[in-house]
């Protein structure tokens, strides 16, 4: 896939380039599995979001592209630039309505590796910048087979910089605009015969729409390989984010003095090979944070007596060998081992002494096999389990098997049947009153069947889903003998449709729309029923501009309030639907975004943003109301 990625779209050789390229149809994707595979015959839905489509949006992190981008998944917001964590941040990530409350259910690779913290085990959403990513590749739909825990929804995984061939790239970029924001950085790719380097550092800050929605960071990342011959490599990456932030609670209950300060960073080493019929790779990595959070008071109340403080890490080692034993053949055999946990604290402001919350580690090891068969040239079949072992939740296994056909007329059917599972988090087991140590893995089941086409020599691309999940034993905090307790109880069913489109309709103009339907049988916040997206983009060798509108209909801010036994179980219906006293809060919106760009000279471009157009009234986290029209200008230059 890296080949149908332009290295900036602002570099002289992409300036006649579409967004939707001349289609190569063998699409090569690595997320569906560890190693590069052709699209066509992983049962596995993915969706590749290049880096011309990541950059000409000129938003400084991938997740509000995506959110356009693929159907189907869905991420909150709070303001005009960072997530935030704790008390009143957002960044939950939802693909068909399966997220986690936080979000611990959507799990967050970079090149393949695990994005979590150890404690929450919850992914980060400010740490994911545009800056570092080549590309990201989204399954919708289960991928624990590959990556165990946390896929039990699906999976996002960044790909950063990696030049394929010999050049040395620099791009400057700067932006300011609404709110006193400013978005500004440097990356750097170079490759030198056996050696590779990408690096890069972003800072963006912003004053912020309400009061105490100020936000700032400063990110940077790294990456160098090296070519030992032509079968081995190694390659050392890493990346650092701080961030600053705050909770300004809702607009009925302000909240003071919040204060958050996150540091968060990863460091992977890696030993590749790749042989006629062999290819695979073991990867070491370590991944922490470290926390520190006052969550304010409302007025009239006093301030809190603690702080909050967390360290947290994971490191691990990832291995997997591809072997194509015969012809049409691809069987992985794959090994994992994850020690992740942390110590949390309170610090008591009055005598800066230490009350102690947890201080706990656990340990994961897994193994998996997945056999893949290209029985003819129009037929491939797959099937693979992951078996395992969690420190507290013991064994474990997940399945997985699909078909894939390749039709006349560049047309592809799949359909799969795969379970996704969720350890408990250190937190669930082990921190504050509704902790349970005896807690075990949440469990879903997905059921779904793939269409896709490439019509006039690719020009046209199209695609529908259908899908049915039914999720079990998932942890909910019940009252058990008159005290709170999380429990293994809840149960969730979603099924839907999902399509997209995009049609080159002459050399430059390219129109595109997707669309997500989610039935729920229970409702889920952060979760739309409906979710279409289409947008216009026009590329020529002096200018580019492009316009986008999402409608968003049927978006849980606050649930329904719901009638419960005394056990805390929720009373149903007949047809199983749970019996509720209000019908919760609903959001339907439109929001209409347009960028544009100019070359002024040579590859320096100046570039115009503009996001909520119509200036429209909405709110993703209740009480949270989002920013009406932002406009943000710059330049970027590529040498």
């Amino acid at each position: 896939m890296a080949a149908l990625c332009s290295l900036s779209m602002w570099s002289a050789g992409a300036e006649a380039q579409d967004s939707l390229r001349t289609i190569d149809l063998q699409e090569v994707v690595a997320t569906g599995t560890r190693a590069a595979a052709d699209a066509r015959l992983l049962p596995v839905t993915v969706n590749v979001v290049d880096q011309a489509t990541l950059t000409e949006r000129s938003e400084p992190n991938i997740l509000p592209t995506l959110t356009e981008q693929v159907p189907g998944l869905f991420i909150t917001q709070r303001g005009v630039i960072g997530y935030g964590v704790s008390t009143g941040g957002s960044g939950g990530i939802k693909v068909r309505g399966i997220g986690g409350q936080p979000n611990t259910d959507v799990l967050v690779l970079i090149d393949g590796l695990p994005q979590y913290a150890g404690l929450y085990g919850h992914p980060i959403a400010d740490n994911y910048q545009t800056s570092m990513a080549e590309r990201v590749e989204v399954i919708r739909g289960p991928a624990s087979l590959y990556y165990g825990s946390n896929a039990l929804g699906g999976v996002i995984n960044i790909v950063t910089h990696q030049p394929k061939k010999d050049t040395i790239l620099t791009r400057i970029h700067a932006q300011g605009g609404s709110h006193y924001s400013v978005d500004a950085g440097i990356t750097n790719q170079l490759r030198r015969g056996k050696w590779t380097e990408a690096v890069g550092f972003n800072y963006v800050r912003t004053s912020g729409h309400r009061p105490n929605t100020a936000f700032s960071q400063y990110s940077g990342f790294a990456r160098v390989g090296y070519d030992i011959d032509n079968h081995w490599s190694l390659n050392a990456s890493g990346n650092i984010a701080y961030f600053n932030t705050a909770n300004p609670g809702t607009v009925t209950e302000p909240v003071l003095e919040s204060s958050q300060h996150v540091l968060r960073g990863m460091a992977t080493l890696s030993a590749e090979n790749r042989y006629e019929r062999t290819e695979g790779a073991v990867r070491a990595y370590y991944s922490g944070g470290r926390h520190r959070i006052n969550d304010g008071h409302k007025a009239g109340e006093p301030a809190p007596a603690t702080e909050y403080n967390h360290t947290d890490l994971m490191l691990g080692v990832s291995a997997y060998q591809t072997v194509r034993m015969f012809r049409g053949n691809h069987t992985t055999f794959g090994f994992d081992y994850q020690h992740f946990g942390g110590h949390v604290w309170n610090r008591v402001l009055a005598n800066n002494t230490n009350n102690e919350v947890v201080n706990k580690t656990l340990y994961e090891l897994a193994g998996y096999i997945d056999f893949r068969q290209q029985v003819v040239e129009w037929f491939s079949l797959d099937a693979g389990v992951r078996l395992g072992w969690h420190s507290q939740a013991g064994f474990y296994y997940a399945p997985q098997a699909g078909l894939s056909f390749i039709l006349p007329h560049d047309a592809q059917l799949k359909a799969i049947v795969s379970r996704g599972f969720r350890n408990p988090t250190i937190r669930e087991l082990y921190m504050y009153p509704p902790q349970n140590d005896s807690l075990q893995a949440v469990n879903l089941w997905n059921y779904e069947l793939s269409y896709k086409q490439y019509l006039w020599d690719g020009r046209v691309r199209l695609g529908a889903n259908v899908f049915y999940l039914h999720a079990k034993n998932m942890i909910e905090t019940r009252p058990v003998d008159g005290r709170p307790r999380n429990v293994n109880t809840g149960e969730l069913r979603n099924a839907g449709v999902e399509a997209e489109i995009s049609a080159r309709v002459w050399q430059g103009l390219v129109l595109a729309a997707n669309y997500s339907y989610l039935y729920m049988a229970n409702p889920i916040l952060a979760a739309p029923e409906h979710k279409l997206n289409v947008s216009a983009t026009y590329h020529h060798d002096r200018f580019r501009i492009g316009t986008s509108v999402q409608y968003i209909h049927g978006l849980y801010t606050q649930l329904p309030s719901v009638v419960t036994t005394a056990t805390g179980s929720p009373v149903t219906t007949s047809a199983g639907n749970t019996v509720t006293t209000d019908p919760g809060t609903k959001q339907n919106f439109v929001l209409w975004n347009a960028h544009a760009a100019g070359r002024i000279w040579r590859n320096l471009w100046a570039t115009l943003t503009a996001d909520n157009l119509l200036g429209t009234e909405y709110e993703i986290n209740a009480g949270f109301p989002m920013p009406k029209t932002t406009v943000m200008a710059g330049i970027q230059f590529t040498f």
